[in-house]
């Protein structure tokens, strides 16, 4: 339940109304009352901040905080892999609400954007009060006090290398139970992040498959989703093989 709302026009007022205990920061607000049972909350709106937008320099593409999900569907400036997972992320009345932001700072344990941005390397830039700083999106995954008392004021993702994502759902719009995303980056590395085999989207060995120990649910055994991760990996990694960007 929310008790109270604001809408701060500086970076500096909404810090110091994140800092509160029983704040929570808004983007979209598309999850903010999705939890029965949570207690109140002190609601902080983003929505008058210049936090969105999507541009490429140096590199690298920059997305605000407060961009809508819709908008990296559109963007021909954003890779075609983190477009179509994006479009994967939710129905288009959501995508028009949801922000990048928003995506992080909920953490879907089965996030297809979420997993996209960690086989991309991407890093989310944090501001808190007296500070600004930023992490591997990984890190922030790991270890979410990083966020505590803090906004996320945008992310940034290397560009130039080629990614390839593959998944299995019971139909073409559902969520993958099981999702691979393989990103070569120009300088050769590549990484494997996956969705559905842990608590949250992970960065994987392809080698390290079977060590995993995947949730189970009425979708697909341990066991299956173990399976279906050795499979997408082997054909995300196969895809790497051609030489047009993502």
């Amino acid at each position: 339940m929310i008790t109270s709302y604001y809408r701060p026009r500086t970076l500096q007022d909404a810090l110091a109304l994140a800092a509160r205990p029983d704040a929570v920061v808004l983007g979209g607000g598309t999850a903010v009352n999705a939890h029965p049972g949570r207690p109140p909350v002190v609601a902080v709106d983003l929505q008058a901040l210049d936090l969105g937008g999507i541009r490429a320099d140096a590199g690298l593409l920059r997305l605000g905080a407060t961009t809508r999900l819709q908008e990296l569907v559109d963007s021909e400036l954003v890779p075609g892999v983190l477009r179509e997972l994006a479009r994967l992320e939710a129905p288009s009345t959501i995508r028009n609400a949801a922000t990048v932001a928003g995506t992080i700072g909920t953490a879907d344990p089965e996030s297809p954007l979420l997993t996209g941005l960690l086989a991309f390397g991407a890093r989310v830039g944090v501001a808190r009060a007296g500070s600004n700083a930023e992490h591997p999106l990984e890190a922030v995954l790991d270890d979410r006090d990083l966020l505590r008392g803090s906004i996320i004021t945008g992310v940034t993702v290397p560009l130039g290398g080629r990614a390839a994502a593959h998944g299995t759902a019971r139909t073409p719009r559902d969520v993958p139970i099981v999702l691979a995303v393989a990103c070569r980056d120009a300088d050769g590395t590549v990484r494997v992040a996956m969705s559905g085999v842990a608590s949250r989207p992970v960065l994987v060995d392809p080698e390290r498959l079977g060590q995993l120990v995947p949730p189970a649910d009425f979708r697909g055994s341990s066991a299956y989703r173990i399976h279906l991760a050795t499979v997408l990996t082997t054909r995300a990694l196969a895809s790497l093989g051609g030489s047009e960007p993502a």
